[in-house]
């Protein structure tokens, strides 16, 4: 512990230092008289500006790293944040600062660009204050449910939304516009309870993982349930399926709202926590919430005949209060889950299975699709490796940018 507090003193110092160099070679340079630049003598020459660097295929400076010195590097910089956030929230003990007329409040529903905002025991309708409006870059949406927000209140029933505090964690998914922008579907966030349905419609291991990845990206405890056991008849193909996700230490619960099956085990895993409520549609979240909380009555959807799958009951997020210490944000069903900023190259870092072998290939760089040596394939061939694991890495991984 020691020497993990020299190291992190010793590498807070030399960032320091680092500015302080920075800082005075910028001093320097303004001092400097400008001298007429000379022409260059090629034509098609381009000035190098830092701006212009990422527009060209240069190799990222942590490919040339010692081995080990990538995560050396990212495990002290998460030290400085932890310490840093801290220091925040030591600093933020007594709550925001409150003008006249003005209340914090939670998110609860987002529509139309307004939203609900519950202060104490009341839920005012609010609008956006204009300078909210202004997404934060990378971004497509300034407001999420279970944003903490300052409020000016304007009557009994109405508000003006004038600022989002820090959120302390968020569940995030590639927006479906064309741009690479992140939308924001809960914030705030304790854990995501991730349902798939055993049947109807089918278990899907490539959102379940999708949403496993989304959940690790963002410091959220992710809980697997798999709802409708009832419909099961083969209890080794449901071991089969889970065996590999049991391998990765993720709380699994199996329920069913027709006959009960998990209910306690639900209403345990949500107790004192900020969940996030995700999944395909019709796979039964709103009908558990019903089972383990009748006094919710939510409205349940139905299961299409044609093609066993859900139709929306819910379009937007919304936040649903289960007890006094326990809160679930439900999301809408998507059928397409997209994993924000992430790139081909770091894919395999969220299937751990996957990445122990990958040492042993022949190639550096396999991708594990068709290349001679591959020990990953090998693995899969022998039964070492899940099959609907390795089929879901690959289809993540041809949808993702390189």
């Amino acid at each position: 512990m020691k020497d993990q507090n020299q190291d992190l003193e010793k590498y807070i110092k030399g960032r320091a230092k680092a500015e302080q160099r920075k800082k005075l070679q910028q001093a320097r340079r303004k001092e400097k008289p400008r001298q007429k630049s000379k022409q260059p003598r090629q034509k098609d020459w381009r000035d190098l500006n830092e701006e212009s660097w990422d527009e060209l295929d240069l190799l990222e400076e942590e490919r040339i790293m010692p081995r080990g010195e990538q995560q050396r590097r990212k495990n002290m910089e998460q030290k400085v944040f932890e310490q840093q956030d801290k220091a925040a929230q030591d600093q933020d003990v007594e709550g925001p600062v409150l003008a006249e007329g003005q209340r914090s409040g939670l998110v609860t529903e987002i529509s139309s660009g307004r939203c609900r905002v519950l202060i104490d025991d009341d839920t005012l309708l609010c609008d956006l204050r204009g300078s909210l409006l202004v997404v934060e870059e990378g971004y497509s949406n300034p407001l999420a449910v279970g944003d903490e927000v300052i409020v000016t209140v304007q009557d009994e029933s109405s508000g003006v939304v004038e600022a989002v505090l820090p959120r302390r964690s968020a569940l995030v998914r590639q927006d479906v516009g064309e741009r690479p922008l992140k939308h924001i579907i809960a914030a705030n966030l304790d854990q995501v309870l991730i349902v798939a349905a055993w049947l109807q419609p089918h278990f899907w291991p490539e959102l379940v993982d999708r949403y496993l990845i989304a959940a690790e990206r963002n410091q959220l405890t992710p809980v697997l349930c798999v709802n409708k056991i009832d419909l099961l008849e083969d209890q080794i193909e449901l071991e089969t399926v889970l065996w590999p996700y049991r391998q990765l230490d993720i709380p699994i619960l199996l329920t069913s709202a027709e006959d009960s099956t998990g209910i306690d085990d639900l209403r345990q895993a949500l107790a004192g926590k900020i969940t996030a409520l995700a999944g395909l549609s019709g796979v039964g979240k709103s009908s558990l919430l019903n089972a383990a909380y009748p006094h919710l009555e939510l409205r349940v959807g139905a299961v299409s005949d044609d093609n066993l799958q859900g139709r929306h009951t819910t379009t937007q997020a919304n936040l649903i209060h289960l007890n006094e210490d326990s809160l679930v944000i439900d999301t809408p069903g998507i059928r397409n889950f997209g994993l924000a900023g992430l790139r081909r190259n770091e894919l395999i870092e969220h299937y751990p299975e996957l990445l122990t072998l990958a040492g042993a290939c022949k190639f550096s760089d396999c991708a594990h699709k068709d290349e001679p040596g591959c020990a990953v394939r090998v693995a899969v061939e022998n039964g070492e490796v899940a099959e609907g694991r390795f089929k879901s890495y690959q289809k993540i991984y041809m949808q993702l940018p390189a």
